[in-house]
């Protein structure tokens, strides 16, 4: 069984707006990760470091797809820690004067092994805190 999570979230800000901000990276800093080496390009690599304030881990993911405005898929794994990857889709789609911002996580149980930070409820809590809160207040303001 795949261990996928989606989480879809509404704001009230255009297309365009959203997706400057989950692709230019000093819009990125300000409300999800420092990742300087990020370009919405296919093939592109890059690294981060993230986590809670107790534990902090390398993250590194290559980009898959860009349909600019519309989808962005990359990789996301921790090389330190495993060889393991998944993969994670942002979906941007108009609705009226907002966009719908989808996001959705395949694989998690690729990382099962790795401890309760990397457990499907871990992502969950994440993903809905950057999605629902962060980016969301970012884009509003």
């Amino acid at each position: 069984m795949h261990d996928n999570f989606v989480v879809k979230q509404r704001v009230n800000a255009p297309v365009e707006k959203v997706w400057s901000a989950i692709t230019d990276t000093a819009q990125m800093k300000e409300w999800y990760f420092d990742i300087p080496d990020f370009k919405a390009e296919p093939h592109t690599e890059f690294a981060f470091w993230g986590g809670s304030e107790d534990q902090q881990y390398h993250h590194h993911g290559e980009v898959l797809e860009v349909i600019p405005h519309q989808k962005l898929k990359h990789t996301w794994a921790y090389p330190e820690i495993s060889k393991e990857k998944t993969l994670v889709r942002w979906e941007l789609e108009p609705d009226g004067d907002g966009t719908v911002v989808t996001l959705t996580h395949k694989g998690i149980e690729n990382f099962n092994h790795l401890g309760q930070d990397f457990q499907h409820n871990s992502f969950e809590e994440g993903w809905k805190d950057i999605v629902g809160r962060s980016l969301k207040e970012y884009v509003e303001k």
